[in-house]
């Protein structure tokens, strides 16, 4: 029996919120960066993601600048925090639901999302879900540089990461029969419009126009 594949987007998708966004907003809380500085720039940042603007490489030297100012470990129990009062909240039991289902079916389900896997893996595994691809923070002796390692999976990003980890598999996408993908984001349409069974979730508008015009599903998971 073929498996099939399912592919989940993270923020405001399995979230009920933005893990990108609202890391910077806890480091703020916590007092490791400087809230005048960084609010403004963090809020500005979200609106060109939404927006369909973000320059993601001027936003990950944002983002990933404040992992190189901390030790690995310092910054693992802080995310453990993280996952308790900010993230748990965020992870709804439709989104579980969901992915439990695929995984009942024995699809092989995945996360691909543009935010970094520092903060994205253990969300993921959270969901129960082992594979990720998410935007890579570059490493070098255990320590953040605040650099990007590789491809940043963002936009047709994710289509080259996807590509990328399926062939280092010996796979290809056109190797599943049934391929899923659920995104919230018109920054999907890349490798939504490449899979057989595109989902819109809770959408951004461009998205839901576009899914209305193409008969897509579109769905909550609120």
């Amino acid at each position: 029996m073929k498996q099939n594949l399912a592919l989940f987007d993270l923020d405001n998708t399995l979230l009920a919120g933005d893990s990108d966004y609202n890391w910077s907003v806890f480091l703020i809380s916590e007092g490791l960066l400087d809230a005048a500085q960084h609010k403004a720039r963090n809020e500005q940042f979200y609106e060109d993601y939404k927006n369909g603007s973000l320059d993601i490489y001027a936003f990950l030297k944002f983002q990933l600048q404040p992992l190189s100012q901390h030790p690995k470990a310092f910054l693992d129990t802080l995310h453990q925090k993280y996952m308790q009062t900010v993230i748990r909240p965020m992870m709804t039991q439709k989104a579980q639901a969901l992915v439990d289902a695929h995984k009942a079916k024995g699809d092989l389900c995945m996360v691909i999302t543009a935010t970094n896997s520092f903060v994205t893996k253990p969300i993921a595994t959270a969901y129960g879900i082992e594979h990720l691809i998410g935007t890579d923070p570059e490493m070098v002796d255990g320590q953040f540089t605040g650099g990007v390692s590789g491809t940043p999976s963002f936009q047709q990003g994710k289509v080259t990461r996807l590509n990328d980890w399926l062939a280092a598999r010996g796979q290809t996408l056109a190797d599943f029969d049934t391929s899923h993908f659920y995104s919230d984001s018109h920054n999907d349409l890349p490798l939504m419009k490449l899979v057989t069974h595109p989902v819109a979730v809770d959408a951004d508008p461009t998205l839901t126009a576009h899914a209305e015009a193409h008969g897509w599903p579109i769905i909550s998971l609120r």
